[in-house]
């Protein structure tokens, strides 16, 4: 790994909301409609986030009729480093365990 692409995925994952989109990440996979109400942002803006881990190649994407799902790319260069820093920051699962209980979980389907 070249020190300038780190810095780069490290830059990427310094933002709070794709820090624990990959952190959601590493306990499930997630559709933008379970971020949009775990974080309350417009999907666009959940889009974006998307787009930009997607672009660096640390998520990857699988559509379901008209949603889009989003997982790790455990196979990214990078996915031992994410993996790493994602140890270093509180579980995210009670998140995805709020959303479960309110019947949210994969509402898309």
């Amino acid at each position: 790994m070249e020190v300038e692409k780190v810095a780069n995925i490290l830059k990427l994952l310094g933002d709070k909301t794709r820090l624990t989109m990959m952190g959601l990440l590493v306990e499930s996979e997630c559709c933008v409609c379970e971020f949009v109400e775990i974080f309350q942002m417009s999907q666009p803006a959940i889009s974006q986030h998307l787009r930009k881990l997607k672009d660096s190649g640390l998520v990857k994407e699988k559509k379901r009729s008209q949603w889009v799902i989003y997982s790790l790319n455990t196979e990214s260069e990078y996915y031992e480093l994410v993996k790493d820093l994602i140890n270093h920051i509180p579980n995210q699962k009670e998140k995805l365990d709020e959303l479960n209980e309110k019947g949210l979980r994969i509402s898309c389907e």
